[in-house]
């Protein structure tokens, strides 16, 4: 399977194993982080982002991709859509079948709401189903809200906003215990404490996993309660426009059904953004690990009624995806990996980094080993370094990875690789949008009323970077929030007018900035059409 080069280096790991198991490397000072991710982090690249013209974060500076999906079109004209025709008729409208918007839904039919979740594909096909290696809570005698509070901020570059990250860290005990009660699987030792870990930049052992298909043993919990409670879900059917009333609230959307093209008004007094990411917008030409249908389209959605984007420039790219086979290439590989010990190697066995640095700072550094340093090993699809996993039965003994990481096991097995006895070959993979829609602690935008954004879609909560786990943890603290909170406005709001008088305001906007966008957005899915080459014959 290996070429003559993949062998030598095979070999140098395999030797250098037994002295790289007892080697602890340093890890870096707060100034050769900031060095490192100045010069290789795919963030601090200035060629790669464009200033947006328009809307209302107008000068700032966003990944060329989304500002083109910014600056676009709409689907639709308000021509095209008769208001007065509804179709739906709700208390709270949840875009996205995430996690956040199953948990803002369980929390919101709980509270008496009339709720309904619109998703482009199936209920579950999100980022949330796709997160392997846990979920952060500070629930032991020797951790607490304030040690994770000082790890998350640390580690998003005292960035986050500060009463985002607090509500964060400190409804995480009870959104444990919430999912647990609702029947997650949690990993627990035999008289019943549940089995914690640490991830990286982590201060203490506060990972919650269900091995390593956390986020699957999240999603089907959550799914299952939201069809059990006969919360209505409108499946392969996309929010592709808001709609205001004439007060200037979130009121509804424009809804296309993903087959048909049909447009179907919905009407709300409330209504909550949970689309998730943007990996498949594939920035920079990175690989991803996300779903398909992560494209941004809440961004989009919120942006063009006056919602502000906060940190829009910042995208995590997870250290460790996929670099071989191909057939794979890009797909995560667990940060738990290097919690159970394994370390990250160059082409000639030499461990280049601390396992557990944050993730922004790991991706950087296996770039530079990759770039700057010629490091790197050559997979025939790009340059990649080692993840050497037979590390982790050498230390938790024979058996560790198919109890702790059985996923990861059987994911490379598929292609003959076994990872208890051969390392695998990783490099970045787009993974995570750190910026989003600004909220304030309630879950609602400041620049727009009755609009409510939980998971991804929102923008503050980690700063420039996150930590492991605290993602599908504040799907749950904020999907929670704001099915609570837009619950309770609902039941003292009442809708005016419906209007997409925006949409034509936007495209005045367009033409003011002197723009000619050849694309309309939301982009919905991503295009991997093959496009025939021009002959040279």
């Amino acid at each position: 399977m290996y070429s003559e080069n993949f062998r030598e280096s095979l070999k140098a790991v395999e030797a250098a194993r037994e002295a790289n198991i007892a080697y602890e490397p340093a890890r870096m000072t707060a100034q050769e982080k900031e060095d490192l991710l100045s010069e290789f982090h795919p963030d601090y690249k200035k060629s790669e982002f464009s200033t947006l013209k328009i809307g209302p974060n107008k000068g700032e500076s966003v990944p060329h991709e989304l500002c083109e999906v910014l600056e676009a079109h709409s689907r639709i004209s308000p021509d095209d859509v008769d208001l007065s025709d509804i179709k739906y008729d709700v208390d709270v409208l949840i875009i996205g079948g995430g996690g956040a918007g199953a948990s803002a839904a369980i929390e919101a039919d709980k509270a008496g709401a009339k709720v309904m979740i619109v998703t482009k594909l199936r209920i579950g096909d999100a980022n949330t189903m796709m997160a392997e290696g846990g979920i952060q809570a500070a629930d032991k005698p020797n951790d607490s809200p304030a040690i994770h509070f000082v790890d998350a901020f640390g580690g998003g570059h005292y960035a986050a906003k500060r009463e985002l990250l607090a509500k964060l860290v400190c409804d995480a005990p009870e959104a444990i215990q919430w999912l647990n009660d609702l029947g997650v699987e949690f990993d627990k030792a035999p008289d019943g404490t549940m089995i914690t870990t640490h991830g990286g930049g982590t201060s203490r052992k506060r990972m919650h996993a269900a091995k390593d298909y956390s986020g699957a043993e999240i999603m089907r919990t959550l799914r299952d309660e939201v069809l059990n409670r006969g919360i209505p879900v409108v499946d392969f059917t996309s929010a592709i426009e808001l709609i205001l009333d004439e007060s200037g609230k979130a009121a509804g959307a424009v809804l296309m059904n993903m087959e048909t093209h049909e447009l179907m008004v919905a009407r709300a007094k409330t209504v909550i953004i949970a689309t998730g990411g943007a990996g498949r917008m594939h920035y920079q030409g990175f690989p991803t690990s996300n779903h398909y249908g992560a494209t941004a389209d809440g961004l989009v959605l919120g942006y063009r009624v006056g919602a502000k984007l906060l940190y829009a420039d910042t995208l995590q790219y997870h250290p460790t995806g996929a670099a071989f086979p191909q057939q794979i290439f890009g797909a995560l590989v667990t940060e738990k990996v290097r919690s159970l010990g394994a370390k990250l190697v160059n082409r000639d066995g030499k461990v280049f980094m601390h396992p557990l640095e944050t993730r922004d700072v790991a991706a950087a550094s296996i770039i530079r080993e990759c770039t700057a340093r010629g490091e790197g090993v050559d997979t025939g699809l790009g340059q990649a370094v080692w993840l050497d996993t037979p590390m982790i039965e050498a230390i938790g003994g024979e058996g560790t990875i198919e109890a702790r990481i059985p996923a990861m096991m059987r994911m490379f097995a598929d292609f003959g690789i076994d990872i208890r006895r051969e390392p695998i070959l990783v490099y970045p993979t787009l993974h995570y949008q750190n910026g989003g829609l600004d909220i304030n602690v309630d879950g609602m935008t400041p620049n727009v009323k009755n609009l409510f954004v939980a998971g991804e879609a929102v923008g503050g909560i980690h700063g420039r970077n996150r930590l492991m786990g605290n993602s599908l943890l504040d799907i749950i603290v904020f999907g929670r929030n704001a099915g609570i909170n837009a619950a309770a406005l609902s039941k003292e709001t009442t809708v005016g007018k419906l209007t997409l008088e925006h949409v034509d305001a936007y495209e005045e906007e367009i033409k003011r900035a002197g723009l000619n966008p050849t694309t309309v957005s939301p982009k919905l899915l991503p295009d991997y059409t093959r496009r025939k080459q021009e002959s040279k014959l």
